[in-house]
């Protein structure tokens, strides 16, 4: 009997299994391959590091990152890869480097770095899903981190600024997509009638940009209107995950917005009251450290604390 496979992740919302583009990356293989995964989904009980999510966990391995896990799962005889030739396994090496390189800054910019989108959708989100007082702590932890990924591989010369760097990513995320739209064409998957671990990334970086609702999404309604990527998420969604079209229908969403807002308007308000905190323990008068005062003894109380002292 196989060893039980447990994937920690991000939950889902908006239709999607999991908001978490490496989560739902690994979740999309894992039903491509057959792999019998039990998803343990993070909420505000989690004590683990959230920055190595998704974790796969068996009874002798912990694995982190999408890459190791899925060459895990490949080594356990869980390979959706199976009828690749090796051009076409190549192939697979080559888009994925792509959208690692031109769609995945982007994406995190979307999610992480766009004020309007993360003080609306992505930081209540998140912040509901990681314990107090965490949850006014690591989401923005996570968007510095984010910031700072997009940087580190972009933020070279000539691009010195952040309004030209988010400017050349998504450039570069729009001819990804192109790309990717240009290849699937009018096939069901990348590579025929069967999905394989290309369809697993592509599925797991453009669903979420493709379903979560953003006040700003440039990248998004370039997404939206590349039909053949989208039919693409909705197929897999429909045919693995067992959900509808549409995610959920639009009373349901109305219900899932007006929670999210109520959250924002939450974690706002404490975001606030820690910040005034703080300010008023900054503003305080800060009081010098009182000195103890000096007890001075007499001459015969200093003269009999000598003799006793001597005495045995």
């Amino acid at each position: 009997m196989a060893a039980p496979l447990e994937l920690s992740c991000w939950g889902g919302g908006w239709g999607l299994p999991s908001v978490h583009s490496e989560s739902l990356v690994v979740m999309a293989y894992a039903k491509f391959s057959g792999a019998p995964l039990k998803v343990k989904v993070i909420d505000n009980t989690w004590r683990g590091s959230r920055g190595d999510v998704p974790i796969l966990t068996t009874e002798d391995n912990i694995v982190s990152q999408p890459a190791k896990i899925l060459n895990f799962l490949r080594k356990q005889k869980y390979n959706a890869d199976y009828e690749l030739s090796a051009k076409q396994g190549a192939d697979t090496l080559a888009y994925i480097a792509l959208i690692e390189e031109k769609l995945l800054p982007a994406v995190l910019h979307t999610f992480w770095v766009e004020s309007d989108n993360y003080f609306s959708v992505t930081r209540p989100w998140f912040a509901s899903r990681i314990p107090f007082p965490l949850s006014l702590i690591l989401p923005g932890r996570m968007s510095k981190g984010a910031l700072n990924r997009i940087l580190l591989t972009r933020g070279e010369p000539p691009l010195y600024h952040l309004r030209e760097v988010e400017a050349q990513i998504y450039r570069d995320a729009k001819e990804c997509l192109n790309l990717l739209s240009n290849r699937l064409g009018t096939s069901q998957f990348f590579f025929g009638d069967t999905p394989s671990t290309l369809d697993a990334y592509v599925f797991g970086f453009l669903a979420p940009l493709y379903k979560v609702r953003f006040p700003k999404g440039q990248l998004q309604g370039h997404l939206q209107r590349l039909s053949n990527l989208c039919r693409f998420c909705d197929d897999i969604l429909h045919s693995y995950f067992r959900l509808s079209l549409g995610g959920i229908s639009p009373a349901g969403q109305e219900t899932v917005d007006a929670n999210l807002q109520k959250l924002t308007q939450l974690v706002n308000k404490e975001s606030n009251l820690i910040e005034k905190m703080d300010d008023n323990l900054r503003q305080s008068p800060q009081l010098p450290p009182r000195k103890l005062p000096t007890l001075k003894l007499t001459p015969a109380e200093e003269e009999s604390n000598s003799l006793q002292r001597l005495s045995p």
